[in-house]
Parts: structure tokens; C-alpha cells; sequence
């Protein structure tokens, strides 16, 4: 009869070491089969969609275009881009001319797709060139003086030009002020200001740059649309 206790206790200590055994197993498994989290870009860790580079454009050939902007009437522009939207009011009072031709393009859907080619971290962000490099333009240029006393604070937005150009001259491409005081001349012709969505304006321009001032990865303009209020 001495046997039997012996033997219970065999196969007791056999089953817990089987039972150790598989959880073991269990938890070797689970580690195994544990999915690794996708890194995260810069554009994504800043709440910015990770997009592709859209192939750059040649420079249109457009009409040089004879609209301008009703003074007193309001104006918005919708930017919507990767890293979200805001929203211009351009200054029909001072600039009819700078935002006839802005809304021009825009009609014609021209920004679609185009990028922020250019970021300088408090300083400006800059967008609309077609060559997505600084270059390209719509094919043609309308000067407007800007007005007296012009300064660009943040939120300002103004259209770029050569050093070479005359002062108010303007193409397709623009800026939006992020410094609080960017201590330009006055020799950029006026567009507007940003009045919604400046958090998506420094959202992009505190993104990482290659030394040639271009954003490590693409920051896309979906669509321009300007709407009369």
C-alpha cells in the first residue's frame, strides 16, 4: 500500500511541470506573435499626413489675367493641405490687383497639388511653384506697389519675387509669415493675412528642413478655392 501515495505525488509534480511548461510556451508565443509599432516621420509625429512628392511641372503659359478684386468686398481663400487647412482673407482695399490674380489661379486650379517648397523656421513658409523648387511661375507676372508703410508680421501673407524684379511684382508664388515680425522691406506685394487656422501655418513651419530649405518629406497643397462673402 506505500506505493500509491508515491505515485499520486509523481504525477502531480509531472502535471505542474507540464503545466509550467505550456505557459511558458503561451507567453513565448504571445511575444512572438506581438505586432511591431510602424515608426512614426516627423511630418506624422507633427499631425501631418505622410504623402508622396508630386512630380514637379513645367511653368504654365497663361494669359496674364485682367482681374482684380472688388475693394470692400471680402474675400477668403481655403488652403487645404497635408497638414491641414486655413484660411486667407485677402485685401481687396489695398491689393485688388495682387488678389485678382491670386484668385485667378486659384479658379483655374492652379495650387492643386503643387507644394510648401520652401521652409524657414521663424521666418516664413512658402508655396505655389509649380517647378517645386523656387523657379517656375504661371507664365507671366503683375506688379501692384505695395502699400505705404507695408510691414509683415505674422500671419501676413505676400507673394515672392526675384531681387532682381521690381517691388510689387508678383507671379504664383506666395508666403505666410511665422515670425513675429519678419523685417522684410516693403517690397513684397500684399496679399492678405491669415485669419483661420495659423496653427496649421506653424505646425508646418517648425518641420525639418534639408539644407537647401526644402521640408524633409512633402508638404502638399491639396486645393486653393477663394470665395466671395
Amino acid at each position: 500500500m506505500s506505493w500509491l501515495p508515491l505515485r499520486i505525488a509523481t504525477l502531480l509534480a509531472l502535471l505542474a511541470c507540464g503545466l509550467l511548461l505550456a505557459c511558458g510556451d503561451s507567453d513565448e508565443q504571445a511575444a512572438e506573435t506581438t505586432p511591431t509599432p510602424e515608426p512614426v516621420s516627423p511630418v506624422q509625429a507633427a499631425g501631418c499626413e505622410q504623402v508622396e512628392a508630386p512630380a514637379p511641372k513645367e511653368d504654365a503659359d497663361l494669359p496674364k489675367p485682367s482681374e482684380r478684386l472688388k475693394r470692400g468686398q471680402t474675400y477668403a481663400a481655403s488652403v487645404a493641405t497635408s497638414c491641414g487647412d486655413f484660411e486667407i482673407t485677402l485685401d481687396s482695399s489695398r491689393a485688388p490687383r495682387t488678389g485678382g490674380s491670386f484668385k485667378y489661379l486659384a479658379d483655374k486650379g492652379f495650387y492643386d497639388g503643387l507644394t510648401f517648397h520652401r521652409i524657414v523656421s521663424g521666418f516664413v513658409i512658402q508655396g505655389g511653384d509649380p517647378a517645386g523648387d523656387g523657379s517656375g511661375g504661371p507664365g507671366y507676372s503683375v506688379v501692384e506697389a505695395p502699400p505705404g508703410g507695408l510691414t509683415y508680421p505674422k500671419g501676413v501673407v505676400a507673394m515672392a519675387k526675384t531681387q532682381t524684379e521690381r517691388p510689387g511684382t508678383s507671379g504664383s508664388q506666395f508666403f505666410v509669415v511665422t515670425a513675429e515680425d519678419a523685417q522684410l522691406p516693403p517690397d513684397y506685394a500684399l496679399l492678405g493675412k491669415v485669419t483661420k487656422g495659423q496653427e496649421v501655418v506653424d505646425r508646418i513651419g517648425v518641420l525639418p528642413t534639408t539644407a537647401e530649405e526644402q521640408p524633409a518629406e512633402p508638404v502638399v497643397i491639396r486645393s486653393v478655392d477663394v470665395a466671395a462673402g
